[in-house]
């Protein structure tokens, strides 16, 4: 059985695809990576096609990480059919991606499997702001990130 995750923000080109990457490498590390497929994608299409942000690339190459490959994606209704969990970087993601979810699909905040952090903790959009911003979101990420592998190994094994 494969197990699909899909990350989830505004325009897929800086928190998201920086998740998937960290997440993708989380799971290879802990041996699940042949069994878990990881993407992303963003609630709007304004930069479909586009490369991840340059900073958020610069930033995790700077860590050990390689985004290069990345090309934006629009998440949309059918793709709900795709995965087993559903992961929104925000509350206004987890919104509305919780409205058009069937009710099958585990649709949560990243940030929710990591136990450090408040209830409804976010992760917030580094794009209108310098590179310190972009590193917040590796922080949070790698944090939130242990979490979610823990979590997909449990229901693996169930």
């Amino acid at each position: 059985m494969t197990y699909r995750v899909c990350v989830v923000c505004m325009g897929n080109i800086c928190r998201s695809p920086m998740a998937e990457v960290v997440l993708r490498k989380t799971l290879a590390d802990r041996g699940l990576g042949g069994r878990v497929e990881v993407e992303s994608a963003g609630t709007g299409g304004w930069h479909v096609g586009d490369p991840m942000d340059e900073r958020a690339l610069e930033i995790l190459a700077r860590h050990g990480y390689d985004g290069a490959d990345h090309r934006a994606r629009q998440f949309t209704k059918d793709w709900f059919d795709r995965y087993d969990l559903v992961l929104a970087m925000d509350r206004d993601n987890l919104s509305n991606l919780r409205r058009l979810a069937p009710s099958w699909v585990e649709v949560r905040l990243f940030r929710s499997f990591d136990p450090a952090a408040a209830e409804g903790a976010e992760v917030p959009d580094p794009y209108y702001g310098g590179t310190e911003g972009f590193e917040e979101v590796l922080e949070l990420v790698e944090s939130a990130a242990e979490g979610v592998a823990k979590h997909i190994a449990d229901e693996l094994s169930a």
